[in-house]
């Protein structure tokens, strides 16, 4: 039996479900304990207060509580805040996104934390593993939501991140069925982390217009935008297109920053305005034709993962 992250985490598949914004609630977080995967609350779109709510929610929700974690990215003003209620409340691991792993790392550490730090090149990673990072989630450009710039693919970026580091890598980035997992893990992936995929399954908190969108997406229904300033994969819908007309004009990011305004996110994602709203959408999409409950879908993915693998290669 290969090491995987359940050597780490208090998990029973290595499997994550990713923190996303307006999208990876208590509820969702909850359900992905209980199926025997850690379960990620997603700090993003979340004051301090309403990530409390969301925390005591997915507690209130599963008999493990041990297999819950914060997603925290650190561009925001209220990160320290956001980690200190996650303490607070007893969550054992944080994932970090978003800025530097120096930042907070060693202070989490010394709150008895497991920190991963998410990545998107070998060279991040490695600065990771110097800053005491326990793991890095390895995310290839295919993923939904922000987005590396360096433009590396999942396929290529994990077997050099596992190349350039001592630690567990965890994959992302285009993973939305069993098979995915059994080829990262082939790899050398210690695990895999799925975001799109989760969003549409019957806990998740994205509205149900997004989830129709998703189940009736395409291989070609995403592109990463908003290059000038932090790149985004977008489903191509009006607010898209919108995007991409400025940015062939030439838009400067400040402009790009102006048409996307405030709250178009969650006007989209948690909303449900499939026209005006910015959604974020991975590749995968286009291999997503269900709505699962959560349960259903883990089994689906260990079973896939399995049947992928002759007996001796089953990584669980």
């Amino acid at each position: 039996m290969r090491k995987t992250i359940c050597d780490l985490l208090p998990i029973q598949y290595p499997i994550v479900q990713a923190g996303m914004v307006w999208v990876s609630g208590g509820k969702l977080a909850a359900a992905s304990a209980n199926a025997g995967i850690l379960g990620v609350v997603g700090a993003g779109s979340m004051k301090p207060d309403l990530l409390e709510h969301h925390i005591l929610k997915a507690k209130s929700l599963t008999n493990h509580p041990e297999r819950l974690a914060v997603n925290v990215p650190l561009l925001y003003e209220k990160t320290k805040e956001q980690m200190e209620v996650a303490l607070k409340h007893g969550i054992k691991t944080i994932i970090s996104s978003a800025g530097s792993p120096k930042t907070y790392t060693a202070w989490l550490k010394d709150q008895g934390c497991t920190v991963i730090h998410v990545t998107s090149s070998p060279e991040l990673a490695l600065k990771c593993e110097l800053a005491g990072v326990d793991a890095v989630i390895a995310e290839g450009f295919e993923a939904g939501g922000h987005n590396g710039r360096e433009e590396i693919t999942t396929l290529t970026l994990i077997p050099q991140v596992v190349d350039a580091v001592k630690i567990p890598v965890i994959a992302a980035g285009g993973i939305g069925d069993g098979r995915a997992i059994a080829a990262v893990m082939c790899l050398g992936a210690a695990g895999a982390q799925l975001g799109t995929r989760f969003v549409a399954t019957v806990e998740s908190s994205a509205h149900d217009n997004f989830k129709n969108a998703i189940i009736n997406s395409n291989s070609a229904s995403t592109m990463l935008m908003m290059k000038k300033s932090v790149p985004v994969r977008l489903y191509k819908n009006k607010f898209f297109e919108e995007i991409k007309k400025l940015e062939d004009a030439g838009a400067s990011k400040e402009e790009l920053e102006a048409h996307l305004g405030h709250g178009r996110a969650k006007k989209g994602m948690l909303e449900g305005d499939m026209n005006d709203g910015e959604i974020e959408v991975g590749q995968i999409s286009g291999l997503i034709k269900d709505v699962p409950t959560v349960a259903e879908l883990v089994e689906r993915l260990i079973e896939e993962q399995r049947r992928s693998l002759p007996t001796n290669g089953r990584f669980f």
